[in-house]
């Protein structure tokens, strides 16, 4: 498969990434599996793992600025 952005060879990995779930709360979710291209920035987040990520994010308790959560499927 191909980056749409700029065409590069996308590869299966894990990343770090940040979640705005309020106006004064994020969540940086540690171990997230994506699709992530060699050449740019862009990512691609599969379904299933993203509907994990929503369970996940619904969880988290809205007083808190900044919470670091690790990713279990």
């Amino acid at each position: 498969m191909n980056c749409a952005v700029c065409g590069g060879e996308l590869r299966t990995t894990t990343t770090d990434l940040p979640f705005k779930v309020s106006d004064t709360s994020i969540v940086i979710l540690k171990g997230l599996p994506v699709i992530q291209c060699a050449r740019c920035p862009a990512y691609l987040i599969e379904d299933e793992v993203l509907r994990r990520v929503d369970e996940i994010l619904a969880k988290v308790e809205g007083g808190t600025e900044l919470e670091i959560v690790r990713y279990a499927a």
